[in-house]
């Protein structure tokens, strides 16, 4: 369905706390550099959740409205004036980042996820805000986009990011083919970490949830075992060799702190709260574990879109629904209930 005004497009609007709005706003001029895109599918994250309940994800505080999304496929509508990116008709993916130098502070080159300066589609972060892209057309830096094989669909390719975030945790890890692993909440990027810990060869997986429905989910996607939370005595008994904590609950850190076995790793990939975390340090020192952070990803995308295309990469059973977008807020509300969800999907029609 083509929308009436080519001038115009539906957008998913964060305004404050509670305050979420299906509005009709203008397409994106496109600069030289940009590609006009049209959305199909959004994926709702955590963060884009916490827009509309709170205001706010983490420091990043909604200071004016903002577009939401960053999880996002679609198809190129108008090529780049400048002739760089994909031609018109491409199927695409995004990556939401745009690395940047900001405070000046230190960080690896090779590590661009971790500079200072760095934006994100429907992010806070900084002020002014950078809009998302849950907007039926919308114009993106050619060098966000990457072209999708002919064998992957828009519905699928929708998780590319989050699953990239998860391919990026799981690198973080290091090796883990023949490893016992243990996940710490088993959410989207929990799921979606069961998943690419499968694909590499992980042989005894272990998936932790406060509810029954995300640990069927895991264990459709890969898990050996699940454990729920209710009984921390069998997840002490796991002794993993390798931890991934997706739970972003400082609970959930100390779950993943019991479950690991001497000397063995525990990345940190959910986001915890700001400040002090109350968590058994000294178990982490006289077992001698490793805790690394994770953070969003870099070019993982590349191998995540092939891994996705030629269905070694299994995370179909991850999508729990699908809203159009004019829908937006009953997706939303869908979306936060995570006893009986996992990834929501907003269509977009054109």
């Amino acid at each position: 369905m083509v929308h009436p005004d080519p001038r115009t497009t539906t957008a998913v609007v964060a305004h404050g706390p509670g305050d979420l709005r299906v509005e009709t706003v203008p397409v994106d001029r496109a600069r030289s550099d940009e590609a006009l895109i049209g959305i199909a599918y959004g994926g709702i994250c955590g963060s884009d959740l916490h827009y509309w309940q709170h205001g706010a994800a983490g420091e990043s505080i909604l200071r004016a409205p903002m577009r939401l999304g960053h999880e996002v496929s679609g198809t190129v509508v108008r090529a780049a004036a400048d002739g760089s990116g994909p031609p018109e008709g491409t199927p695409v993916t995004v990556h939401p980042a745009t690395p940047g130098a900001g405070s000046g502070a230190r960080y690896p080159a090779d590590r661009p996820n971790l500079s200072p300066g760095c934006t994100y589609l429907g992010s806070a972060a900084q002020n002014p805000h950078t809009d998302g892209a849950f907007a039926g057309m919308t114009a993106l830096p050619t060098r966000m986009l990457r072209a999708l094989p002919t064998a992957m669909d828009l519905r699928t390719a929708a998780l590319t990011e989050p699953a990239s975030v998860a391919w990026h945790a799981v690198g973080r890890a290091g090796s883990v083919a023949a490893k016992s692993v243990l996940v710490i909440g088993a959410g989207p990027i929990g799921a979606l970490t069961v998943a690419v810990l499968a694909r590499a060869g992980a042989t005894a997986i272990t998936a932790v949830d406060v509810h029954p429905h995300p640990l069927e989910l895991a264990a459709r996607v890969g898990a050996h075992r699940t454990i729920p939370v209710s009984e921390p005595d069998r997840i002490a008994e796991v002794e993993a060799d390798l931890t991934i904590e997706c739970s972003g609950n400082h609970r959930g850190l100390a779950s993943a702190i019991s479950g690991t076995a001497r000397g063995g790793r525990i990345v940190l990939v959910g986001l915890l709260p700001t400040g002090d975390q109350p968590v058994p340090m000294s178990t982490v020192i006289t077992r001698e574990l490793d805790l690394v952070g994770s953070f969003r990803f870099n070019d993982e995308i590349d191998d995540v879109i092939e891994a996705l295309a030629d269905g070694s990469l299994k995370v179909e059973p991850i999508i729990s629904a699908e809203y159009d977008v004019t829908r937006a807020v009953a997706a939303f509300q869908h979306a936060k209930n995570a006893a009986t969800t996992s990834k929501v999907l907003l269509r977009f029609p054109h």
